[in-house]
């Protein structure tokens, strides 16, 4: 045997079973033992190029004596042990013929008959092998499950044995089969450097979060090593070994472009703040980077600051402190909306770009719509579609193949310098593999549902810093699967920063326990767990937590804000919500004061902002408003086409921006009709708000949007920051009328409270941001405030009302949460997916997991008319809407999202135009045909869409 541990001399019926058939290995099958040996190649390249120095540093504890890397490499490349069996071997003609001429032989009709899956097989004869060489109970238990579920799904023992009824022939009762495995597994072991499979058995047992993300890795070696346009076949025993693999692994691995983050960071100086941003740091900003120097392990910080208080550069810094102190090799900010990742991703590419002009290409941005950035799309030098890896497809042997290719060219033998990851990272669920990312905050919850392959999103979380903005914006829903991915943070000890501008007390405590429960593998996360965590006594604030394995620590420190308190006034415009009372006009009586009021109060100039809590409310008040204001008036919702949103965006930010952002300057008038797009991540200053009224948190967010920049010159009649909720009737002897539309988003009980708050202030002042955190957590504090007396009964009800919900929308999401209640302390992987959602899901269905309430659906709209089609732009198409890429941005332009009840008709009714089923884009998108008057029918409704109103529903008179 060679220095390399050449498999030459090993027994010849490794010289007939075979890993991958001709088919997926480039025309020549590749025998079992040289794909092993590929993806143990494939894994020391990880180890070497990618994992962080946190992982390789806790794999090495669990290896003993620094072998981490030749224990990593043996756990992938032993996934596919199970294949050595006639379960498999049969599946092939040519492949079968073969080991069928060696004399290992099975029962046709039994293998026929009854199947087991390679997967479960390996993982269970693994256990019968490494039990028999003498490996612990304790590391067998956690090992097997890493072969068993490499496929996607963790079974349970039961579930991966052997089927009784084939009375043992898919393992293979004919002799040979069982010295065929152990000269296999014997082969395998020697070669990538231990004396013998005992030898190999680890010295301990890591964290069940952690083998969760080595699972993930184990699947990322098994793909690269897949992939027959860099791997293909050897079908010649003398030519297998694990040097060949390497070379072949080496070459692949240049060819892909495959690389980690920044490595090892030195932990920055003093100046860090001038140096990344230009700025020295504000005292809240200086706070956060003295209290993470000070944590004594890795753990969860939460900041708490006002609007435009600078929490992301704080979060920027504290990740890069946090990486430097422990190791970690990237980050993944994730951000509540779509549209709030795409300025981020600009932010985070030159954040990085400071620590490493070399880092700025490695930022994905990872969304649904990343197609319609810009900047993204500027950055894909490649033509090619950013999808090319999503195609899944049925192999022959009746498993997912996830590694299936969906076209596109072979990458070329010397990759070209790239401006974003590697486009093996782009591939579906591989996003946040990626080094460094700019997400949705789905994709850290999608790691928190118990589907399919959820091993490789975690994986993409190990080595990382998580940063989270606006946590406050998960509604009790998707709560559950932050807390259950906090749970498996904590436990992996992956350090995480919350970002919230108004975070009420009791999501801070349920968070921070969280966290804690996972870090000291408890199973409660009750406020008990966050019991010793005092509470923050300012604001801003934050609060860090850790655990040092025999205790709890933490840090919790408190400053003034940069700014001055902003003193704003507060009416209240009465509206009578339940009355369908219109003037004359037709115009209702709502929109007929705010347009009144507007009169008067920018009858010298200023800009505005009103905020609707439906597109429909906002699309009434457009029309009102511009019949006055005329072009001065600008409409902003989620029912407008992807393009007219990305750049009436653009233009509100560029109007009301920063100052040094408004180019030729600031409108001498304007008026912004929104929804609750606005609240969040919306760099606008408005002189003057009207909203309608929403619970507290939120109608805070919204008056962040006022007298937000300095150096804005404001009209007299609004040169003082004023809000003015509306959209409630306010009665003297009872509570207020709430609107039915705004009771189904928000909930009559915080309406209620934040109602009483509001009647309370009016013609007062708060005090923004000193009141802040007093305000939410009066709302949200059952204790600390009470409505008047008038209304307590209406509040009580109220409030069981919304409990019971409460507790209905948590429980809705336990069967998708990762572990179920009462499993969190168990040791291995062993079936976690048992119950859980098996099946691949699109991003929309993920959605629809993760995200409370009816799922909606996104369509295409295009014009017909007899000419052909047309993308909504007017572009023309093929003669059967074929797109070229010179109009392919105009016909995804056409992307709008309709009202959840369409959802069923849409999906029952819409399909791709026949042109776009072969196209990589389009051939999933739903389009909806509009005729020559702009209008098309879906089921019961007709819908339309205006240039200036966006969608239009309406639903036919019966």
């Amino acid at each position: 045997m060679s220095n390399d541990r050449s498999a030459s001399s090993v027994p010849s019926p490794l010289a007939v079973l075979w890993g991958k058939s001709a088919g997926k290995a480039g025309g020549r099958a590749n025998l079992l033992l040289q794909h092993l040996f590929d993806t143990a190649a494939v894994a020391e390249l990880i180890w070497d190029h990618y994992l962080a120095p946190s992982v390789r540093q806790m794999l090495d504890g669990i290896a003993g004596a620094g072998g981490g890397r030749r224990l990593f490499a043996w756990l992938c490349g032993i996934h596919d042990f199970g294949k050595a069996t006639p379960a498999f071997q049969h599946m092939d003609a040519a492949g079968a013929a073969r080991v069928l001429a060696s004399g290992l032989t099975w029962d046709q009709r039994t293998v026929e008959r009854y199947r087991w899956r390679h997967d479960r097989a390996g993982g269970v004869l693994m256990r019968r092998y490494l039990t028999e060489v003498g490996w612990l109970k304790d590391s067998i238990g956690w090992v097997w499950p890493l072969i068993a579920g490499h496929h996607g799904l963790f079974p349970t023992l039961g579930k991966a044995r052997e089927p009784e009824r084939a009375r043992g022939q898919l393992s293979g009762k004919a002799a040979g089969w069982d010295m065929a495995r152990r000269a296999l597994l014997d082969a395998f072991t020697r070669a990538v450097g231990f004396d013998d499979v005992a030898e190999a058995e680890p010295l301990g047992s890591p964290s069940r979060a952690v083998q969760l993300q080595l699972s993930g890795f184990v699947v990322m070696a098994d793909w690269i090593a897949s992939d027959q346009r860099h791997f293909e076949g050897v079908d010649d025993f003398e030519q297998v070994s694990l040097q060949g693999a390497r070379a072949r692994a080496e070459k692949a691995w240049g060819r892909l472009g495959l690389r980690g983050g920044w490595g090892e960071l030195r932990e920055p100086d003093g100046n860090i703040f001038q140096r990344r941003f230009g700025d020295d740091p504000r005292p809240s900003q200086a706070m956060v980077v003295d209290v993470v120097r000070r944590m004594e392990a890795p753990g969860l910080v939460v900041v708490e600051a006002p609007m435009g208080e600078g929490k992301t550069k704080s979060a920027l810094v504290a990740a890069e402190i946090l990486a430097a102190r422990w190791g970690t090799d990237g980050v993944f900010v994730g951000m509540p909306t779509q549209a709030t990742c795409d300025p981020m991703f600009t932010n985070v590419r030159s954040w990085v770009e400071a620590i490493s002009p070399s880092l700025a290409s490695q930022v994905a941005l990872l969304h649904g719509k990343r197609m319609f950035n810009k900047q993204w799309q500027d950055l894909l030098e490649d033509p090619a579609p950013d999808d090319r890896f999503i195609g899944v497809a049925e192999d022959e042997f009746g498993l997912a193949d996830p590694y299936a290719m969906s076209g596109g060219s072979c990458c070329s033998e010397a990759v070209a310098e790239r401006h974003v990851p590697a486009e093996w990272f782009l591939g579906a669920k591989r996003g946040l593999l990626s080094p460094i990312v700019v997400g949705t905050i789905d994709q850290l919850l999608f790691a928190a549902t118990r589907t399919k392959h959820v091993m490789l999103r975690m994986a993409g979380l190990a080595g990382k810093v998580v940063i989270l903005d606006e946590v406050h914006a998960a509604d009790v829903y998707m709560s559950q699967f932050l807390v259950e991915g906090l749970r498996w943070l904590g436990q992996a000890q992956v350090p995480v920063v919350l970002l919230s501008a108004t975070l009420p007390p009791t999501q801070r405590r349920e968070l921070v326990a969280a966290y804690l429960a996972g870090a000291t593998d408890h199973e409660g996360t009750d406020a008990s767990m966050a019991h010793a965590v005092p509470e923050p006594t300012g604001y801003p604030n934050v609060t860090a937590v850790w655990s040092t394995g025999a205790s709890i620590g933490h840090l919790v420190e408190s400053c003034r804000s940069w700014r001055e308190n902003l003193q704003v006034g507060v009416e209240v415009l009465p509206e009578p919500v339940s009355s369908p009372a219109s003037t004359d006009g037709g115009v209702h009586a709502g929109d007929a004061q705010v347009l009144s009021l507007l009169r008067e109060r920018l009858a010298e100039g200023g800009c505005a902002l009103v905020i609707r809590n439906t597109v429909l409310r906002a699309q009434d008040t457009f029309n009102v408003l511009r019949a006055e204001f005329g072009d001065e008036v600008r409409l902003l919702h989620g029912r407008l086409s992807a393009s007219d949103r990305a750049d009436r965006t653009e233009e509100c930010l560029r109007a009301l921006g920063p100052p040094q952002q408004q180019g030729s300057g600031r409108p001498a008038r304007r008026i912004v009709v929104a929804t609750q797009l606005a609240e969040q991540s919306f760099d606008v200053d408005a002189d003057l708000l009207v909203t309608d009224l929403a619970p507290m948190d939120l109608l805070l967010q919204r008056i962040g949007r006022t007298h937000r920049h300095s150096g804005v010159h404001r009209p007299g009649p609004v040169s003082e920051p004023r809000v003015i909720v509306t959209g409630f009737l306010p009665r003297d002897d009872a509570p207020p009328e709430l609107s039915g539309a705004a009771e189904a988003i928000y909930g009559r009980y915080l309406l209620l409270r934040t109602a009483a708050k509001v009647c309370a202030a009016e013609g007062g002042r708060w005090s923004i941001p000193e009141q802040v955190p007093e305000l939410v957590a009066d709302v949200y504090g059952p204790d600390q405030y009470s409505v008047p007396g008038n209304w307590a009964e209406d509040e009580r009800q109220a409030r069981a009302d919304w409990e019971t919900r409460q507790r209905a929308r948590a429980e809705s999401a336990e069967p998708f949460l990762l572990t179920r209640a009462g499993e969190h302390t168990r040791r291995t992987l062993e079936g976690l997916h048992s119950g859980g959602v098996s099946q691949g899901l699109s991003e929309e269905h993920h959605q629809a997991v993760v995200r409370d309430g009816d799922r909606s659906v996104e369509v295409v709209l295009v014009r017909r008319d007899d000419r052909g089609f047309r993308a909504l732009s007017g572009r023309s198409l093929g003669p059967q809407g074929e797109a070229s890429r010179d109009v392919l941005e105009d016909v995804l332009g056409g992307t709008v999202r309709l009202p959840a009840r369409l959802t069923e008709a849409a999906e029952s009714d819409l399909g791709p135009l026949d042109g776009w089923r072969g196209h990589p884009w389009l051939r999933y998108s739903l389009a909806l045909p509009l005729d020559a008057s702009g209008a098309a029918r879906l089921g019961d409704f007709v819908l339309r869409y205006d240039s200036l109103l966006g969608l239009v529903v309406t639903e036919p008179r019966r």
